[in-house]
């Protein structure tokens, strides 16, 4: 079963930006709300605090589900492994669970980062490997590179931009999505249906838009240094938005709201 499909992984809490007590902090209390899945990346320089944070925590290793991503400035042969290694010892484990590509390389050449990649699950640095930010056409041309299931594409998903390509080609070749930005960092809030459908089953707005994420079949991590807010986000299996209320929301996705635009960094692709 893909690690990120088992019910106690499907709501992972993301680290990124935080550092220092924010970040120690915000893993306890995430820690003590019942997330075990945990998002961390070599470019957010949290790693070593992300690590100590979650030894800290007494929950068991093998209750935990740890994922990292990898620099782009260390696609080579050189710098992968070594790098990966270095990600190991900052974390505290002897791997991770999940290792992710965090962009496709500035080149667009997918195939050397992901032959590396399978390399490091073959050592047994990784429990299993991903990607993150891919168009629907490198997942394609990813999932004939490697001989391993890459277990994720994690990516920008949430009601205000439609990525109705990219969860076809999920469904094409078996590589599922993950979602960050889940709430298009705020932008969902000026949108008042979520409020007013929140109303209806007693909940947030927060949680109908997580909940919305969640119903299409893309595992979540989301972020907050709010104890109320880590806790709410986490609430979110105990109701069903109705058919009609998932057809509300899904045509706010015209609205195009993307937060990282191609350009805006020499890794992002060209979006579907």
């Amino acid at each position: 079963m893909n690690i990120y499909f088992q019910k106690s992984f499907q709501r992972g809490f993301g680290t990124y930006p935080l550092k220092g007590s924010e970040l120690q902090d915000a893993v306890h209390t995430a820690i003590a709300v019942g997330y075990r899945a945990f998002d961390t990346a070599q470019m957010y320089g949290n790693e070593a605090e992300t690590g100590e944070a979650l030894a800290s925590s007494g929950v068991a290793r093998d209750d935990l589900c740890i994922t990292t991503k990898i620099d782009p400035d260390n696609y080579t042969a050189e710098k992968f492994l070594p790098s990966v290694e270095a990600s190991l010892r900052a974390i505290k484990v002897d791997r991770v669970d999940v290792l992710l590509l965090h962009w496709p390389p500035a080149d667009g050449d997918i195939a050397p980062a992901l032959r590396l990649m399978q390399t490091a699950h073959d050592k047994g640095l990784a429990g299993a490997i991903g990607v993150s930010n891919y168009t629907a056409g490198m997942m394609r041309e990813a999932r004939t590179i490697v001989d391993v299931p890459l277990v994720t594409n994690q990516v920008e998903f949430h009601p205000l931009l439609d990525q109705s390509k990219l969860l076809a080609a999920a469904s094409e070749t078996g590589i599922p999505l993950s979602s960050y930005a889940s709430v298009a960092r705020g932008e969902v809030f000026k949108h008042g249906l979520f409020a007013e459908i929140g109303e209806a089953y007693g909940k947030s707005a927060a949680q109908i838009v997580l909940r919305w994420i969640l119903q299409k079949g893309v595992p979540l991590n989301t972020m907050s240094t709010k104890a109320a807010n880590i806790r709410s986000n986490f609430e979110i299996m105990d109701f069903t938005l109705s058919f009609v209320d998932m057809d509300r929301i899904d045509a706010l996705t015209a609205t195009g709201h993307r937060i990282i635009k191609t350009g805006m960094l020499p890794w992002v692709p060209e979006w579907d």
